[in-house]
C-alpha cells in the first residue's frame, strides 16, 4: 500500500489495517509451512506494508505531540517552562 493512502487514515484506522495485514500475514506463514502458498513474495509485501503503517503510527504521535508543545523527548519546550515559572513565580 502507499504511504500516501496510509497518511490519510486515523490512527484507529491504521491500527486497524495493521491487525488486518498480521492476520494476512499469518494465514501466508501457514499456506508457505503447507507448502501452498501462490505468491511466496507476498509476504515480504506484507511485512514492508506493516512497517509502514507502524512508521506513520509514529510519526502521527510524534507530530501530535510537537503540536502539543512537547518534544520527542516528551519535555516542555523552554518558552512553555519560563511562562510557567512565571506564573508560578
Amino acid at each position: 500500500m502507499k504511504p500516501a493512502k496510509l497518511r490519510e487514515l486515523n490512527t484507529q484506522e491504521l491500527r486497524q489495517k495493521e491487525d488486518d495485514l498480521r492476520k494476512e500475514i499469518f494465514n501466508l506463514r501457514f499456506q508457505a509451512a503447507r507448502g501452498d502458498i501462490q505468491n511466496p513474495k507476498r509476504i515480504k509485501t506484507i511485512k514492508k506494508d506493516i512497517a509502514r503503517v507502524l512508521t506513520i503510527i509514529t510519526q502521527q504521535a510524534t507530530t501530535a505531540k510537537t503540536a502539543n508543545g512537547q518534544t520527542s523527548t516528551g519535555k516542555a519546550t523552554n518558552n512553555q517552562t519560563a511562562t510557567t515559572q512565571r506564573l508560578q513565580g
